[in-house]
């Protein structure tokens, strides 16, 4: 038999589904789309400073910035959540020191970042606002009986 979550179990008729938060839910995507950064930037690196550094120090580095990356998505919901998020775009950035690519490709994503958190918030603050806006009107024109 099927187990089920506890949002199953406590589901009564006429229950509204929580909204999701857009912000978590954008920044989350960056943060995931980093994660592959990371896994290309580890291979790019694997090939050319091989020589000059342990192969082993490579991935375990690369492995550590995409676990990070995939961690970070767990915490979104509490500020220190928002915080690592920004750690990591400025490691990303500073990884141009191995990669001069990086340079671009981690601004890039720093871009994209902050556009995922201001906008998701907009879309949030929007969200809660229409949310209220058609809970008032249920309640000034509730459902006629046939």
């Amino acid at each position: 038999m099927a187990r089920l979550t506890r949002a199953q179990r406590e589901w009564r008729p006429g229950m509204t589904k929580k909204p999701r938060s857009l912000k978590i839910t954008l920044a989350s995507s960056v943060l995931s789309l980093e994660a592959f950064v990371a896994l290309f930037f580890t291979l790019n690196v694997l090939g050319l400073k091989r020589s000059e550094v342990s192969e082993v120090l490579i991935l375990s580095g690369g492995a550590v910035l995409m676990a990070l990356c995939i961690i970070t998505c767990a915490f979104l919901r509490k500020p220190a959540g928002i915080v690592m998020g920004w750690i990591i775009q400025l490691l990303f950035i500073l990884c141009g020191f191995v990669a001069w690519d990086m340079f671009y490709i981690g601004a890039a994503f720093a871009a994209c970042w902050w556009y995922a958190l201001h906008k998701g918030e907009q879309m949030d603050i929007e969200n809660k606002r229409r949310a209220a806006e058609q809970a008032e009107w249920e309640r000034n024109n509730p459902p006629v009986e046939s």
